[in-house]
Formats: structure tokens, C-alpha cells, sequence
């Protein structure tokens, strides 16, 4: 089913996926942008492409939503293990190894392709091979990540995440010891100048971002250290990135560390997602989702063990 929607401009210069974005709030901007691109909106009769075109007084706006084309995925019968759920959001405690989306060498097997199987309407919200998708863990760390049912919710989520009031928190293990109890990395983040797949701390001027993480000692294990982060920024691999550049990598991190722990059985690093505050889309009300760690970090942390023992 085609939906039209036909609207008026009550005002002067303002940006047209902005204006958009507030005139129909079921849709995200990201959603609206697309349609811009994609040649389904109109400004005074003609075909307008340019997002960034500014809008005056009396203009009239056609918007021509398309029926949503369901993602070239299929269903996977993947356990998830859920730590909330309700018409509006769900809340999975993502394992280590699992992908998020679809990439290649993984375009059957990620974590979208449960929830097509769990959630099958999944598929059109916001038109694209990430449906629901607010955020991002890397393949090996685990923990929690929310997924939204509707473009609404997707919207408003991703709102919460990009003003800093949604919260995450991970736990981490990482090589060496730290003097002090706490303190934060301010490191911009970008990629890295040769090795295009990896992140690296890269100057502002030259492309780096604000990258931000709080940390906390929770405990000392000898030549390794339980550390709780605050991510106040969310970079790719910020946290792996931040604790090499200060010289503790993650333990097991296969890209950021060159140090081999002893007698460690892990799919990747030792890091993750362990509590994730958010309002509620719909209803504002606060969500605390914590995400029990896995077997394989927690045993990091038993006695005995060869990893803080040395044997």
C-alpha cells in the first residue's frame, strides 16, 4: 500500500528533512532522508532530491511512502536469549560470536536473522538490511542491545543514544595494572590511516571524533585488572581502542592486542554490555536491562584459574 501525505509550511528556512521529521513523526529521519534521495518527495509540484533544501512559508510537500520491500533475509531459528520485551522494543543479551547485521561471509547467520524469526514484521522498519537495529556490538563481545519494533520507537531510540541519556555500561578485563581507582579516556577515535579495517586514536584535524569512556577499577587481578566502563561517546571498538592506546589492551582482543594470555578460552575479548538504561520509547518510563556476563568471562574470575595465577 502507497501512503501520500500532503503538507503545508507554516514557516521560513527551515531544512526540509527536519521540517519533515516533525510533521510525521511515525517515520525516522534517516527513513525521510532516503525518501528525499529516492525521489518520493515534492515541493510545489516538483521532484525535490536535496535534503538540505530549505523551505519557505506556503510551500506545499507531497511525501510518497512506497511499500516497504522486505529485506533480502531469511528467517534463522538462532536462540535468543531476551532480557525484556513488549510491543515496542526488545532487549537481547547478544552472545560472543554472533553478528549483529548482515555482512559478508555472514548474510544468513546474524543476530536480524533471529529476529525476523522471532519478530517476522521486523522487516520493513526503516527500509533497510538493519531493521530495528539502534545500536551495534561488535561479533565477540556480548551483552546487551536494544532492537526496536517500530520506526517510531527506532527514531526515539536512537534520539536517546545520540543526546547521551541512554546509558551503557560494559565490564571488561585487561592487561596490567592501574594506580588509580578511576578515570576517563578522552581520545578522539577514527580509522586507522593504514590498516582501513581497524579504529586508532587519530587527531581531530586529522579525522578523529570525540570518543569518551569513563572507567572504574572493580577489582585487581595481579598482571590483569576488572575494569566497568561509562561509554559517554559510542565510536567503533571505542573502549578496545582507548585501553590499547593506554597500553592495557582487552584480554583475547585479536586486533588490538598483541599479548597472549595463559590458559584463556575465549571467542574474542574479554569485554561486555553489561547494563543498558533507556526511557521507554512510548511510554518514558526508565528500562534497566542487566545483561548476566557469559560463562567464558566469568570463569576468568574463579580461583582457580591460570590467567591471574600465573601457573
Amino acid at each position: 500500500m502507497v501512503e501520500s501525505f500532503q503538507l503545508k509550511v507554516d514557516t521560513n528556512g527551515v531544512r526540509l528533512d527536519r521540517w519533515l521529521a516533525k510533521q510525521i513523526p511515525d517515520l525516522s529521519r534517516s527513513r525521510l532522508q532516503q525518501l528525499i534521495a529516492q525521489s518520493h518527495v515534492s515541493v510545489n509540484g516538483r521532484v525535490c532530491t536535496c535534503k538540505k533544501n530549505t523551505l519557505q512559508a506556503g510551500d506545499r510537500i507531497q511525501v510518497t511512502v512506497p511499500p516497504s520491500q522486505p529485506v533480502e533475509l531469511q528467517p534463522a531459528n538462532i536462540p535468543l536469549d531476551i532480557l525484556y520485551e513488549d510491543d515496542a522494543i526488545i532487549i537481547i543479551n547478544k552472545p560472543a560470536g554472533l553478528v549483529v547485521h548482515p555482512a559478508p561471509g555472514h548474510e544468513q547467520d546474524t543476530l536480524v536473522n533471529a529476529l525476523l524469526a522471532h519478530c517476522d514484521f521486523l522487516a520493513g522498519i526503516a527500509g533497510e538490511q538493519r531493521p530495528g537495529i539502534v545500536h551495534r556490538l561488535d561479533k565477540d563481545t556480548s551483552g546487551a542491545l536494544v532492537v526496536a519494533k517500530s520506526d517510531r520507537a527506532l527514531q526515539n531510540l536512537q534520539a536517546q543514544i545520540q543526546a547521551k541519556t541512554a546509558q551503557r555500561d560494559y565490564l571488561g578485563i585487561v592487561h596490567g595494572s592501574f594506580s588509580q581507582n578511576q578515570g576517563t579516556f578522552v581520545f578522539p577515535v577514527g580509522r586507522h590511516p593504514v590498516h582501513r579495517k581497524k579504529m586508532a586514536v587519530v587527531p581531530y584535524e586529522r579525522g578523529g571524533r570525540e570518543a569518551i569512556t569513563e572507567w572504574e577499577v572493580l577489582e585487581r587481578l595481579g598482571n590483569y585488572t576488572l575494569l566497568r566502563f561509562h561509554l559517554k561517546t559510542g565510536r567503533t571498538h571505542q573502549i578496545r581502542v582507548h585501553c590499547s592506546h593506554v597500553g592495557h589492551p582487552l584480554v583475547g582482543d585479536p586486533v588490538y592486542s598483541r599479548r597472549k594470555p595463559v590458559g584463556v578460552n575465549l571467542t574474542g575479548q574479554a569485554l561486555h554490555a553489561w547494563v543498558l538504561k533507556l526511557q521507554h520509547p512510548e511510554t518514558s518510563e526508565p528500562i534497566e536491562a542487566i545483561a548476566p556476563p557469559p560463562e567464558s568471562f566469568t570463569k576468568l574470575l574463579l580461583p582457580p584459574n591460570r590467567l591471574f595465577t600465573g601457573q
